[in-house]
C-alpha cells in the first residue's frame, strides 16, 4: 500500500479550504400575533416592502403587505386564512406583487396572481412584471388619433373608442354592459389587438359562460381572462384590475395595441372599501376610505396611446361601473366619469323597450370624437346624431299633440328608422366597411319607405347584395377610409337598385313618406 504523503495531503487541504464559500440564508421572518376577517398581523417584518408578498409556509397561503405599521404588518390574506393560526411564522419573499406577462398568458384564465384556473398546467412565462407601476408622464404620450372598432354601430358611429383611450361603460345591472365588452373583444379578431378581460367579483358559472363564449368565437387566441370571482378573498379582488392592466401594458410596451376591460369596478371600490375597514383607515365618504378616487386613477391613468419614440404602442381601457337605479351621480360613478375620457351609458328603460344595445345617444359621450374615427364614417354619423337628437326631442312632444305638422312628422319617421338600425344582436359585430353602408341607407332617406318591422331583415340582405353585386364599394371605404363623390354616386345606384329588388322579392307596399 502506497504511503500518503504528508506535503501532498496539505495541498489538497489548502485547495479545499480556498475553494470552500461560505453561504448564509438570511431570511427575514415574523411571527403571526392575530388572524381575523382575512387580515394577519405579523410582528418582526422589520424591512417589509410596501405591496411585498408574504408566505405562511405553515398553511402555504400568501398575503400582501399593506399596512407598515410601528410595531406590526397587517397583511391581508389571499387564500384561506382560517389556515393559519397566531403564532405561525410568516417569511418576507423579497418579491413585490407582480404576474407573468407576454404570449405565454394568451388564451389562458388565470388568477391575479398568475396561477392558472384553466387545468391547462402551469404558465411558462419568460417575464413578469409588478403589478403597481407609474403610469407614462405626458411626454411620453401622443393624442388618441387611431380608432378602435367595437363592431357596435351606436358606438362606432356615435361615441367612438380611440387606441388608447378610456371609455366607461355604465348603467343598472342586467342592461347588456359586459355583452358591449365581448363584442368589443370579438370585434379585435384579425386585427393586431391584444384582449384582456378582467372579472371582479363575479360568480364562476358567469365567467366560464364568458370564456366558452370567446372560445367559440375564436377569440381566446388573442385574450387573457383574469379571474377573481365573488368566493374569491377581498384583496384578490382588489388587486384583480391592476394585474390584468400590467399585462396590457407588457403589449403597449413592445410597441404592440391592447385592450383591456375591468368588469366591474364598482365591485372593485367595495372590496378596496372592506379591505381599508378591516386595516383600520379611517373611513370617508359612504364609508369608502380617502384615497378610493386615487384606486382607480392610477389604474385608469396606465392607459396611453404612447409617442412613436417609444414604441408607438397603445393600452385602451374599457372600465365597466353599475349604477343603481340609474343614479349616474352616485359617488364611484362621478368618480370614475370624471377619470374617463367619456361614458356610454345604458338605459333599462331602452332595454326593456328591446332597444339593444340599450345606448342612451345623449347622456353618452366620446371626449376624443371624430379623432378616432375614419372620414367615411364621420360624413355619415354627424348627420346621424342631429336627426335621432332632433328625434328625442319631439318624440316627448308627439305622444301629447294630435296634430303634427309636416316637418315634426318627417323627422319622427325619419328617427324612427334610425333608432331600428342602431338595433344589433349579441356577438355580432359589424366591420367598419358595412356599418357605414347601413348608415349611410339612413341617413340619405333610402329606409323612408320601409315598414318598420322590416328593416333587420332589410339590413342582413342589403350585406349580402353589396358583398356580392358591388364588393367594390366595402373595398374602396377600407382602403381610402372615405366617401369621394364618385363612391357616393355608387352608393346610391346600389341602395336604389336594392330597394326596388327588396320590395318586389318581399312584395312590401312603400310607407308613405310624410
Amino acid at each position: 500500500m502506497e504511503a500518503i504523503k504528508a506535503q501532498e495531503l496539505s495541498d489538497l487541504i489548502r485547495k479545499r479550504i480556498e475553494e470552500f464559500e461560505k453561504k448564509v440564508n438570511l431570511e427575514e421572518m415574523g411571527v403571526v400575533i392575530s388572524v381575523a376577517d382575512g387580515v394577519a398581523r405579523v410582528f418582526g417584518l422589520r424591512n417589509c416592502e410596501y405591496m411585498e408578498l408574504i408566505e405562511f409556509p405553515d398553511s402555504g397561503e400568501v398575503g400582501i403587505a399593506l399596512n407598515l405599521e410601528f410595531d406590526n404588518v397587517a397583511i391581508p390574506i389571499m387564500g384561506d386564512y382560517t389556515k393559519i393560526k397566531e403564532g405561525d411564522i410568516a417569511r418576507r419573499t423579497g418579491r413585490v406583487a407582480s404576474i407573468p406577462v407576454g404570449e405565454a398568458v394568451l388564451g389562458r384564465v388565470i388568477d391575479p396572481v398568475g396561477r392558472p384556473l384553466d387545468g391547462k398546467g402551469p404558465i411558462e412565462a419568460k417575464e413578469y412584471r409588478r403589478i403597481e407601476v407609474k403610469a407614462p408622464g405626458i411626454i411620453m404620450r401622443k393624442p388618441v388619433h387611431e380608432p378602435l372598432y367595437t363592431g357596435i354601430k351606436a358606438i362606432d358611429a356615435m361615441t367612438p373608442i380611440g387606441r388608447g383611450q378610456r371609455e366607461l361603460i355604465l348603467g343598472d345591472r342586467q342592461t347588456g354592459k359586459t355583452a358591449i365588452a365581448i363584442d368589443a373583444i370579438l370585434a379585435q379578431k384579425d386585427t393586431d389587438v391584444y384582449c384582456i378581460y378582467c372579472a371582479i367579483g363575479q360568480k364562476k358559472s358567469t365567467v366560464a359562460q364568458i370564456v366558452e363564449t370567446l372560445r367559440k368565437y375564436g377569440a381566446m387566441e388573442y385574450t387573457t381572462v383574469v379571474a377573481a370571482c365573488a368566493s374569491d378573498p377581498a384583496a384578490l379582488q382588489w388587486i384583480a384590475p391592476y394585474s390584468a392592466c400590467a399585462i396590457g401594458e407588457y403589449f403597449r410596451d413592445t410597441g404592440r395595441h391592447a385592450l383591456v376591460i375591468y368588469d366591474d369596478l364598482s365591485k372593485q371600490a367595495a372590496e378596496y372599501r372592506e379591505i381599508s375597514l378591516l386595516l383600520r383607515r379611517p373611513p370617508g365618504r359612504e364609508a369608502y376610505p380617502g384615497d378610493i378616487f386615487y384606486n382607480h386613477s392610477r389604474l385608469l391613468e396606465r392607459a396611453a396611446k404612447l409617442d412613436d419614440k417609444y414604441g408607438g404602442g397603445s393600452l385602451t381601457a374599457l372600465p365597466i361601473v353599475e349604477t343603481l337605479q340609474g343614479d349616474v351621480s352616485a359617488y364611484i360613478p362621478t368618480n370614475v366619469i370624471s377619470i374617463t375620457d367619456g361614458q356610454i351609458y345604458l338605459e333599462p328603460g331602452l332595454f326593456f323597450a328591446g332597444i339593444r344595445p340599450a345606448i342612451n345617444v345623449g347622456l353618452s359621450v366620446s371626449r376624443v370624437g371624430g379623432a378616432a374615427q375614419i372620414k367615411a364614417m364621420r360624413q355619415v354619423a354627424g348627420r346621424l346624431r342631429l336627426e335621432l337628437a332632433q328625434y328625442r326631442e319631439l318624440a316627448a312632444f308627439a305622444q301629447f299633440g294630435s296634430e303634427l305638422d309636416k316637418t315634426t312628422q318627417r323627422i319622427l319617421h325619419r328617427g324612427a328608422r334610425l333608432v331600428e338600425i342602431l338595433k344589433q344582436p349579441q356577438y355580432q359585430p359589424l366591420p367598419v366597411e358595412k356599418q357605414v353602408c347601413i348608415l349611410f341607407a339612413g341617413t340619405r332617406g333610402f329606409l323612408d319607405e320601409m315598414p318598420l318591422e322590416v328593416i333587420g331583415q332589410y339590413e342582413k340582405e342589403l350585406y349580402e347584395f353589396i358583398g356580392s353585386r358591388y364588393p367594390e364599394i366595402y373595398q374602396e371605404i377600407r382602403e381610402k377610409k372615405e366617401i369621394t363623390p364618385e363612391l357616393e354616386e355608387k352608393m346610391k345606384k346600389a341602395l336604389s337598385e336594392f330597394n326596388e329588388e327588396f320590395k318586389r322579392t318581399h312584395n312590401i307596399q312603400p310607407v308613405p313618406v310624410p
